[in-house]
């Protein structure tokens, strides 16, 4: 199980809102990876000329482009909403980027009360993510959003 309380601690003092959004992505995606267990990616989709656009990740290669409303990521947009998926397999429209993946959080990230993109997270287990997780994983997002509005 995930320390998140540390995790959290490591977030608040990586990503200090001085560098690149890049940079912050980057590193935000390393410490997941590396905090997390039983994940095969960990990362971040970003709003580019109406659809979301690959971002910073750690793990296999992914899909480059998104349309809002398809897929969990492009459905977190489009409903503004966090998306825990016990099983990929049985959500409608799931975009198969890795098909080692069976389940899946995704968070949408604001900036300016836009959404500017989600972090997605996926696991070769499914059933992988809890309320516990999302309760972190939403903190862990907030860090995120407070940082790249600096």
């Amino acid at each position: 199980m995930a320390d998140y309380e540390q995790m959290l601690l490591q977030a608040e003092g990586l990503l200090d809102g001085k560098d690149w959004s890049i940079t912050t992505l980057s590193n935000a995606s390393a410490l997941l990876y590396d905090t997390l267990e039983d994940l095969n990616w960990a990362g971040f989709y970003l709003m580019r000329n109406g659809e979301l656009q690959l971002g910073p990740f750690q793990g296999k290669v992914a899909c480059t482009h998104i349309a809002v409303g398809k897929g969990v990521c492009g459905t977190a947009v489009a409903e503004d909403q966090v998306q825990c998926v016990y099983d990929v397999h049985q959500f409608p429209g799931h975009i198969a980027c890795d098909s080692a993946s069976n389940s899946e959080i995704v968070i949408p990230l604001h900036v300016g009360g836009e959404v500017i993109g989600v972090l997605d997270i996926d696991s070769p287990l499914i059933g992988r993510f809890t309320e516990e997780d999302e309760k972190y994983l939403r903190q862990f997002a907030a860090i995120l959003e407070r940082s790249l509005s600096e």
